[in-house]
């Protein structure tokens, strides 16, 4: 099993990016780094961010996987999304994960 990983910091997020099986490319390690870090207007405290991408060994045309876990003080947040492109399991878990950040925080000011 071959396993790439890219870390790098966006604006005060560690973001780790790891490949299963394939190696990404700048282009999609570009996207997944735009949109995750556009998550920061939704909380200001993530810690960082790991995401980890697989393809499935399947005839399925829905191959492409994503894994997205998400580190704030006292939570983690977890979301896994299958697609036909990694850009769109990206996209439908940054949205999940712009919901439950939103949560989160609402939850924080309760308290």
């Amino acid at each position: 099993m071959l396993i790439l990983g890219v870390k790098k910091r966006i604006n005060n997020m560690k973001v780790l990016t790891q490949s299963v099986n394939f190696k990404a490319d700048k282009e999609l390690i570009d996207f997944i780094e735009k949109k995750i870090g556009g998550l920061e207007k939704f909380h200001d405290k993530i810690v960082d961010v790991e995401v980890f991408l697989k393809v499935q060994k399947t005839s399925d045309k829905e191959n492409k996987n994503s894994d997205i876990k998400i580190n704030i003080p006292g939570n983690e947040i977890v979301v896994k999304k299958t697609a036909k492109t990694f850009e769109e399991c990206i996209t439908r878990s940054v949205d999940s994960l712009k919901r439950q950040l939103e949560k989160s925080k609402e939850k924080e000011k309760e308290h």
